[in-house]
């Protein structure tokens, strides 16, 4: 067990009274934990595996204001969104930067009539977007947008200027629509670095993973599922965040509903390794419809291609992957936008998929089912708030909302806006990227592909891994490879790492960019059980429990892992 979990543990043991316990550890959930520490509130974070390791692992890694919602009519979901949207821009430029986008145009006016009708309650599939509900909803993207503009307006392109950018782009493409939105590299780690943000502010505040809060009467607990060990606690409020299984928690905590609050849907996306496509895109994500309607996006992502998504309704809650024709879905949504690029199901170096957690629905065409957020306050001697639907974009927002229907329970007043604050290393943040980059090549004499990696990692923090990683003996992982062994005992005393998982599928890109191997989670596996003083059983265990859920969830088997083993990397982002 970690020291920092020690210390967590020991400030519960210490006082268990908190005013909030938010159950959940997820995106929305650490956005309300961070929103409550920050007021001055005592809070408890309890999330039952790893943070962010749930739906908040698995978006599209978009930050964007929702340019399809104009159709459904959620003018203020989108107004929401592009204001936290232009807020992570500022607020974290290491992970979150802006994504020019390209829309292939195939006609003119087709899909006004649906447009229209979707205003009235119209609930079917919809049809091709032509050039002109195009150019309408891109104008009322630029409008809302006017007053604190960030990012670029759009822009139309002729058939020849199309051609010229997008050679690769279907031939059915007559024109082209550019406008702009935002993606994020690492979102699981921009979560971490808001629990490492309240933990600086509010030292009396706790945030523990791998712990489970249960109801026993009219007695709460959180069990420490690292060590079976179980603590008594004492909520004033409880805020249910746990996403899809959020009806399954108001039972467990002792909530009483008469119908289901969450409807989740589930999507996957796939991690691509093909240099052709990537030139393809140019720099841009391309938005584009399938055959069935549903929008589907590819965009560079570290060095690789991610594309997505499907849009699946599930019953029930739980861990999901992405099945065969899931694969076949993308896959084959790829060769209708780019038919000339040839593009191979070996090339799909990782996938993953998530649910998302939205508002119940009886919404025939899953696309048309709202991305928009509220919170439910449910009665009890310990009244639980529950946060139901929203996504990755708007945490931000919707924490906020939450924050101040828990404050005013309690009546407590709010002390200030996050709208504005920094997260983690994008506290002065400069403007140029290169200046940071050449100071770090200056002040710890490394080389410049290094001082890149740390800078888009960690943002301003890189300094303090840096610092750290001239203090001790450090080398790459691999010949290659820009984590270092000293970078990894820095994730794993500071970032509440508990396992080789949280290492290679969180807090590092490893797993996702296709550069896990055999050979590499040898050495990560030194380096963790040195660290912690694992013996040789207990790290084959963890090594054999990462194998299995690369294998079983992410698409990436073992016989994968000792190939790349044979293939020689010059890179590892």
């Amino acid at each position: 067990m970690s020291e920092q979990r020690q210390q967590n543990l020991a400030i519960l043991r210490k006082n268990a009274a908190f005013e909030v316990v938010v159950v959940g550890g997820g995106v929305n959930g650490i956005g309300v934990y961070r929103e409550l520490a920050l007021q001055g509130l005592r809070v408890l974070l309890v999330e039952r595996n790893d943070f962010a390791s749930g739906c908040s692992a698995a978006p599209s890694r978009m930050i964007h204001g929702g340019l399809r919602y104009l159709e459904n009519g959620e003018f203020d979901l989108v107004r929401e969104s592009l204001q936290e949207r232009d807020a992570l821009l500022l607020n974290a430029p290491h992970m979150v930067r802006p994504l020019p986008t390209v829309i292939p145009i195939t006609s003119v006016f087709s899909g006004m009539f649906n447009a229209a009708a979707s205003f009235v309650g119209w609930q079917g599939k919809p049809s091709s977007r032509g050039a002109v509900p195009i150019k309408l909803g891109l104008s009322l993207y630029d409008w809302v947008t006017r007053k604190r503009r960030i990012l670029p307006r759009h822009h139309f392109n002729s058939a020849g200027q199309t051609r010229k950018d997008w050679p690769a782009l279907t031939p059915k493409a007559t024109r082209s629509a550019v406008y702009y939105d935002a993606q994020i590299t690492h979102p699981e780690r921009l979560c971490v670095e808001m629990i490492r943000d309240v933990a600086a502010e509010a030292s009396d505040c706790v945030a523990l993973n791998y712990a489970e809060m249960t109801r026993d009467g009219d007695s709460y607990s959180v069990t420490d599922r690292r060590s079976g060990a179980t603590v008594p606690v004492m909520p004033k409020v409880i805020v249910n965040a746990t996403g899809a299984w959020l009806d399954d928690t108001v039972n467990g905590l002792g909530g009483r509903v008469n119908e289901r609050m969450v409807s989740g849907t589930k999507g996957s996306h796939l991690i691509i390794d093909n240099p052709a496509l990537h030139q393809a895109l140019g720099g841009h994500m391309v938005y584009f419809e399938n055959t069935d309607g549903r929008v589907c996006i590819v965009f560079p992502y570290q060095g690789k291609v991610l594309a997505g998504s499907t849009d699946i309704r599930v019953d029930k809650a739980a861990r999901v992957r992405c099945e065969p024709e899931e694969f076949d879905y993308i896959l084959g949504s790829l060769r209708l936008v780019f038919p000339g690029v040839e593009i191979s199901p070996d090339q799909v170096v990782f996938s993953y998929s998530g649910i998302r957690p939205l508002p119940r629905s009886d919404q025939d065409f899953t696309g048309r089912i709202s991305r928009g957020h509220d919170t439910r306050r449910l009665d009890g001697d310990v009244p639980q708030f529950c946060m139901v639907g929203g996504k990755w974009t708007t945490f931000r927002a919707f924490g906020e909302q939450t924050a101040d229907e828990v404050m005013a329970e309690l009546e407590h007043a709010r002390r200030a806006s996050t709208l504005g604050l920094p997260i983690g290393g994008g506290a002065q943040f400069p403007n140029a990227r290169e200046s940071l980059k050449s100071r770090l090549v200056a002040d710890f004499r490394i080389a410049p592909e290094r001082a890149h990696h740390l800078m888009e990692h960690y943002g301003t923090q890189a300094d303090d891994v840096a610092q750290f990683c001239q203090s001790v003996q450090d080398a790459p992982l691999t010949q290659g490879c820009l984590y270092t062994r000293a970078e990894i005992i820095w994730l794993t005393r500071t970032e509440y790492v508990e396992t080789l998982s949280d290492i290679v599928l969180r807090r590092t890109a490893l797993a996702i960019t296709g550069q896990i191997s055999n050979a590499l989670l040898a050495q990560l596996a030194d380096v963790f059980a040195h660290e912690r003083g694992l013996g040789p059983q207990e790290t084959n265990d963890q090594k054999q429990a990462l194998i299995h859920e690369l294998s079983e969830f992410y698409g990436v088997t073992a016989e994968a892992l000792a190939a790349r083993n044979k293939k020689r990397r010059t890179e590892c982002v």
